[in-house]
């Protein structure tokens, strides 16, 4: 399984998130930091405000912060939200459906459990697990900051 450049971005989004407790950060500065587009980025902070894992506070000294700690943001779940419409196979939710073996294939199941499993194992960690002591993190997006608006 291969994740979407949407989740791709939603996790590190957060890991940048954990990394600042809770001072706001800007779509720029993260953009920056995380050497991404800011508009592919901009959607991908909508999605992770409208699945209530982030804050978005308008304004001249606005920008983004957790809503909950990151011990509590399990990546699996995450992942999940983000995924939607990203189907593994074509017979899938999301999937082009187009299959001649539907009707008597038995791969569905077992991809679905699989998909499942991968989800689990992503549920035994949580944002927290990817931040705290991880000093080459911090110094990647804190310490050297590179300016926003290079």
């Amino acid at each position: 399984m291969r994740l979407t450049l949407h989740s791709d971005l939603g996790l590190r989004l957060l890991m940048h998130l954990a990394l600042l407790d809770d001072e706001l950060l800007t779509i720029s500065d993260s953009a920056a930091q995380l050497s991404v587009s800011r508009n592919h980025l901009t959607k991908v902070a909508l999605a992770l405000v409208q699945g209530d894992w982030v804050a978005s506070h308008r304004g001249r000294n606005g920008g983004l912060q957790l809503k909950k700690p990151a011990q509590d943001i399990a990546l699996g779940q995450v992942v999940r939200e983000l995924e939607t419409g990203s189907a593994l196979v074509a017979c899938f939710p999301g999937g082009s459906g187009l299959c001649v073996l539907s009707p008597a294939c038995r791969l569905k199941q077992v991809l679905a459990q699989a998909q499942e499993a991968f989800f689990e194992a992503l549920n035994g960690h949580s944002l927290a697990d990817l931040v705290q002591g991880n000093a080459g993190l911090r110094a990647l997006l804190l310490d050297a900051k590179k300016p926003a608006h290079a």
